[in-house]
């Protein structure tokens, strides 16, 4: 339910999913709280748009009242409550990927796998230390994985886990098996720690499809901002439902009121009252005052900017309020944030509901939510909790 480019995370992986044919979705939630935000915002069935005019109504289950250890233990909990024994697919709450379905899915049945893993080639050999790396024999198939390597040179592949998995009804029947009850109740039901290595030491056919589309693991701040602003490169308009695009600042809402608002923010760029570099997505109803520069940044529904702010290579979420002569660089503000005046935040992030008071520093800092930081604070390399 985190906000990504001005919408729900959920959103965005419901959509690309459905618009590839998907009807049926269940959410391995577990506790009130994960439930409860999911369930008000989805229901039991979300209508969501796949293509221009064209939307689909598809239909949303959710794990019972019922705990689980682990994320395969969640999916046993929905196979055996929903008794699913058809190929399912499986796709990690906060991953933002490009996934074919269809090549992922011929590849499983081609190569009559137990389970099929889709990997990503990582570019960048100093990332792999937080992955799960491949071990992969000539065929493709999935010999083992060597986690969060130190070195570089203990990789054995630049392929990693994406926890994007095909099941096979053979594994599904593995899943409801008395095997891994036991697997349960010795605390090993998580897919990446204890049962891919399981089933690979049982000689299970494990195949590996090599994505060649993007793919995130945003859980963490970094690549939640990395895969923001490459997506916000890259997605065209339709896909980020934009109604105006005025040199490559992309503004949401399609309301007379944001037309207006539209041509209002247009008028003052073009006469230099207003700066925008790069790539910029504005949300809904979004208020910006003169002498403010905005680049390579996304700005959600309902927020304020005063004059004399700088937002770069940054998330602001909906409904916050940054003060006059605020400087935020490579950060996060979480929603209802207030932000006061002469504030400067560098690779920082701050919750939902925070309040930062003017003439504050916070470089390299995170701040939770509902917290209050008085007037001239300054927050070096700190947690705030």
């Amino acid at each position: 339910m985190i906000r990504f480019l001005n919408n729900f995370l959920i959103n965005f992986i419901v959509r690309r999913l459905a618009a590839q044919g998907i009807e049926e979705f269940y959410l391995g939630v577990s506790g009130y709280f994960n439930y409860k935000a999911l369930h008000d915002h989805l229901g039991g069935g979300f209508k969501v748009r796949v293509a221009p005019r064209v939307s689909k109504l598809v239909r949303i289950r959710y794990q019972p009242n019922e705990d689980s250890i682990g994320n395969a233990h969640s999916i046993r909990i929905l196979l055996e409550y929903y008794n699913v024994r058809e190929p399912i697919l499986v796709v990690q709450g906060d991953t933002v990927a490009d996934i074919n379905v269809r090549r992922l899915y011929r590849r499983h049945r081609e190569a009559e796998a137990f389970m099929t893993i889709a990997l990503k080639e990582i570019e960048d050999v100093n990332e792999l230390k937080h992955f799960g790396v491949a071990v992969l024999d000539n065929q493709g198939f999935i010999r083992g994985f060597v986690e969060k390597p130190k070195r570089v040179e203990e990789a054995p592949s630049r392929l990693v886990n994406t926890g994007i998995y095909v099941i096979s009804e053979e594994m599904i029947e593995f899943l409801l098996s008395e095997e891994f009850d036991r697997m349960v109740r010795e605390g090993k039901a998580d897919f990446g720690a204890h049962v891919i290595p399981r089933i690979i030491s049982d000689g299970r056919r494990v195949a590996g499809y090599v994505m060649e589309g993007y793919w995130f693991d945003i859980g963490t701040p970094e690549r939640y901002i990395e895969a923001s602003l490459y997506l916000l490169r890259r997605l065209d308009d339709e896909e980020l439902e934009v109604a105006t695009n005025y040199r490559g600042v992309r503004m949401q809402g399609f309301s007379p009121a944001s037309r207006a608002l539209h041509v209002d923010i247009i008028e003052r760029a073009a006469r230099g009252m207003l700066s925008f570099e790069g790539d910029v997505l504005l949300g809904r109803h979004v208020r910006i005052e003169n002498g403010a520069r905005i680049a390579n940044s996304v700005i959600d529904n309902y927020t304020i900017i005063e004059g004399g702010s700088v937002v770069e290579e940054s998330v602001v979420m909906d409904r916050s309020f940054i003060g006059r002569g605020t400087v935020i660089r490579s950060s996060i503000v979480g929603r209802h944030a207030r932000v006061g005046r002469n504030v400067k935040m560098v690779a920082s992030y701050i919750g939902d509901n925070v309040t930062i008071g003017d003439n504050v520093t916070l470089e390299n800092c995170k701040v939770w939510p509902h917290k209050v930081i008085k007037n001239d604070y300054k927050c070096l390399n700190e947690t705030i909790t």
